[in-house]
């Protein structure tokens, strides 16, 4: 027997017949095949419905096969954020880029990690909601420590080199920037996020002003 088969009770579904009796193909549904499942039926059914069990049995696949590679659902969210920052330091180095002033860089590197999720904007908008839950502080905590490491992959990616206190307060008030923009950029239904790009635009300048990009 599987190991994974005595996680269905009752008639196993068709879909798990395949998975169960031929290991073969579990070793090529990858990590990142079922977060793209989980995103594919999530923007259908919405985040607080989906379940580990719907994406093992849409993949054919055993249950414990998820868990391999997301040991819970909130897993998948982390995966989706992890996938938008390797998206966006898959550009770097970028001599276009570099070429920019600083404010100009910050400018690119944020837009283009939101563009990464833009197809999926409106189900990364639950998905935050999920981990605010109020049963949900773990997750919440994981959170904080998800900003601190996406604002130092920022800085990283638009070349910033304040340190000591200037990084400091660089660090601060890139936090404060991002989480806006993300805020705005979630609820915003302009044509390809517009408003959001005029806002981070806005609030750059007016960092601009107190050095902060420098």
């Amino acid at each position: 027997m599987h190991p994974g088969a005595f996680l269905i009770s009752g008639p196993r579904p068709a879909a798990y017949t395949v998975g169960i009796d031929r290991p073969e193909v579990l070793a090529m549904v990858s990590k990142q095949q079922i977060l793209d499942q989980a995103l594919t039926q999530a923007n259908q059914c919405g985040w607080e419905k989906l379940t580990l069990n719907d994406i093992a049995q849409a993949l054919a696949i055993p249950l414990a096969e998820i868990y391999q590679h997301f040991p819970q659902k909130d897993d998948l969210v982390e995966a989706w954020f992890d996938r938008a920052d390797q998206t966006l330091l898959a550009k770097v180095p970028n001599p276009e880029w570099a070429a920019l002033p600083a404010m100009e860089r910050i400018e690119q590197v944020i837009l283009c990690w939101l563009d990464a999720m833009a197809g999926y904007r409106e189900l990364t908008g639950q998905m935050l909601l999920y981990k605010l839950e109020p049963g949900h502080i773990h997750l919440q905590a994981a959170g904080v420590l998800r900003i601190s490491r996406t604002v130092q992959w920022f800085r990283e990616a638009a070349a910033l080199e304040a340190s000591h206190a200037h990084r400091i307060g660089q660090e601060i008030a890139l936090s404060t920037l991002f989480i806006a923009t993300f805020i705005h950029w979630l609820r915003d239904d302009s044509c390809d996020q517009q408003d959001t790009r005029d806002f981070l635009h806005r609030k750059l300048l007016a960092g601009s002003g107190f050095g902060l990009w420098l």
